[in-house]
């Protein structure tokens, strides 16, 4: 069984994170969504700068996979979606309302929602964001220093979607309780 699906095209350091930590994780890139070929998951990832071209190949998958991304969280699989990288990005391919300005900056965070484990473990250094969600149909979770929003998360059927702009690799409990959330679904 597959923990997590990393939607991504290339090697990258997610994927030594997550073995040490002990998932079992499998890289897939965006056309592959969807066919009857990969195995279930309880977790699909998808990293900072998925939609800038200049990093990543993934996102006319993403966006055109967007249902198929939407049925597996209704179905009980989580999604953690990162920053996307771009001066400006509506995030349409997923269930509900969702947009992106880019701003690097490093910002104590303000937990609003402590019900999961922070994605940053117990730091209260200033943490690297790559931008903020100006609107956001979903529980706020963390802000910045200015009150923006910089983690939302949405309930969607059985699921959840989990929205961030950290820049920074999450926490091993943040990891867990992203994997533990997830029922095993066929993407």
């Amino acid at each position: 069984m597959t923990d997590i699906m990393l939607l991504w095209d290339t090697p990258i350091l997610f994927e030594k994170l997550f073995k040490e930590h002990g998932y079992e994780c499998l890289r897939v890139d965006g056309n592959s969504l969807g066919t009857p070929f990969l195995p279930s998951s309880k977790c699909l990832m998808v990293p900072t700068g998925f939609a800038n071209p200049a990093y990543t190949k993934v996102a006319k998958g993403i966006e055109n996979k967007g249902r198929k991304i939407a049925d597996f969280v209704k179905k009980g699989g989580v999604l953690v979606v990162f920053g996307a990288c771009m001066p400006e990005y509506e995030y349409d391919w997923l269930p509900f309302e969702l947009s992106y300005v880019e701003e690097h900056m490093q910002s104590p965070l303000e937990v609003v929602d402590d019900s999961m484990p922070c994605i940053i473990g117990e730091s209260q250094e200033p943490v690297e964001c790559d931008g903020y969600f100006s609107r956001a149909d979903g529980e706020v979770i963390l802000k910045d220093e200015q009150g923006r929003a910089v983690m939302v998360k949405k309930e969607f059927g059985e699921g959840l979607i989990i929205a961030t702009t950290v820049h920074e690799f999450p926490s091993a409990d943040f990891l867990g309780c992203a994997v533990d959330q997830g029922k095993n679904t066929r993407l």
